[in-house]
């Protein structure tokens, strides 16, 4: 769910703007509704725009993979399954898809994982703000059930994993 995603890169350092929607699939459009059906293509997203001066793309795609998403599930992050809920890497950039290819390599080859990697890297395309009630989901609603369980955790590990790129006052600003 990209509540968790936006939630803990609302907390990192450098990290300027995060916008929740919805990326690649085939429809024309793409809504919460359209997408959750699993067969537009799209997958949930985070849409990030970071200063690499203060946080380098390698150090976010750790902190994703730290503390967010498993690389080893296909179609599924916590609770949520599906297509949509696919783990991918969206280069903007030759540089990233460089770096991205060679993070993903580097977990293989890391022994860390007992299941085979399955988070690929996919094209860049046009991207899909999510309806206003989603974005800063978890701030707007830190008392949900699915917050609580799912999100907050995730946010605790960010903070004690990686303090030097933890910050306590959360983005918000998402337009």
């Amino acid at each position: 769910c990209f509540w968790g995603v936006k939630a803990v890169l609302s907390h990192v350092h450098g990290v300027k703007a995060a916008v929740s929607g919805y990326h690649g699939g085939n429809a024309a459009t793409a809504t919460y509704k359209q997408t959750n059906t699993g067969v537009t293509g799209h997958a949930e997203a985070v849409r990030i725009v970071y200063d690499p001066s203060v946080v380098r793309y390698d150090q976010l795609l750790r902190i994703l993979f730290s503390v967010v998403a498993d690389p080893t599930l296909r179609n599924r992050q916590g609770p949520d399954i599906g297509p949509q809920y696919r783990a991918a890497i969206i280069p903007t950039s030759s540089e990233q898809r460089q770096v991205a290819r060679a993070y993903l390599s580097q977990m293989r080859s890391s022994g860390l994982w007992t299941r085979p990697i399955v988070t690929g890297i996919e094209r860049h395309k046009k991207f899909y703000p999510a309806e206003d009630y989603h974005q800063d989901f978890m701030a707007r609603n830190p008392r949900h059930g699915y917050i609580l369980r799912w999100d907050v955790p995730k946010v605790e590990a960010l903070k004690a994993l990686f303090p030097e790129h933890y910050r306590e006052r959360i983005l918000r600003d998402y337009k």
